[in-house]
């Protein structure tokens, strides 16, 4: 389920938003300013953003130039400004796309859809609650935080993460990233999943919600919004 941040300073809009996204399948959280969409990020994450730009204290040009500052996630501006050159400077300082008010319900549900195929689909690159990996690069991070993880460690996450909410036992681990026989110790797995746990925790993510202990069977990786 993708979470949406949706943030406007006019309570009945994001009202509407949300009577709009929820039976789609999308799940909100509605933010009245700038400033508290912000906070939101930094506490927890966002898969899109829809962002009004008329808005009091901080606009939303303002908030789209902070988030581009930290985080690669999709915004779309939602105003009731629809020049030209409006459009143009929400595109040059971040934003993915811009919808005027009043929008058609559907055209803004197939922006919305576009956008996160856009983002969230680019080759060897899986992502997961701001948690990304890079297959092509054997890169992994979070928050734009780098996280240093082995080949082996880098092999298990995207094992798990193409896979959510599926039970490993140890020896189908072993078997698959290490090939080895079901002769070898379960600790090599253990060590790893170790290992791996503690260097995403250092970086902020919440592991131990979602990398879990299967007692006496192996390891998943659950998807909580599954």
């Amino acid at each position: 389920m993708a979470k949406i941040l949706l943030v406007d300073d006019e309570s009945r809009m994001l009202d509407l938003l949300s009577l709009y996204l929820s039976p789609r399948g999308y799940h909100c959280i509605k933010c009245t300013s700038g400033a508290d969409a912000l906070q939101y990020l930094h506490e927890d994450h966002a898969d899109l953003v829809l962002l009004d730009v008329m808005m009091p204290e901080i606009n939303g040009w303002e908030v789209c130039k902070e988030i581009r500052k930290k985080w690669d996630i999709p915004i779309i501006m939602l105003t009731a400004r629809s020049e030209k050159i409006d459009i143009i400077k929400g595109l040059n300082i971040g934003a993915d796309d811009y919808i005027s008010k009043p929008f058609d319900e559907e055209e803004l549900i197939a922006r919305i859809e576009a956008v996160l195929r856009r983002k969230h689909v680019p080759n060897g690159l899986i992502s997961f609650q701001g948690l990304n990996l890079n297959e092509d690069s054997f890169q992994v991070s979070y928050k734009h935080q780098q996280i240093s993880v082995t080949p082996k460690e880098f092999s298990l996450l995207t094992l798990l993460l193409k896979n959510q909410n599926k039970v490993y036992t140890r020896e189908h681990l072993l078997t698959t990233i290490w090939g080895y026989s079901a002769m070898t110790e379960d600790r090599t797995i253990d060590s790893h999943v170790r290992n791996l746990r503690e260097k995403l925790r250092k970086a902020g993510f919440p592991v131990n919600d979602y990398l879990t202990t299967v007692w006496g069977v192996g390891y998943k990786w659950m998807d909580k919004e599954a």
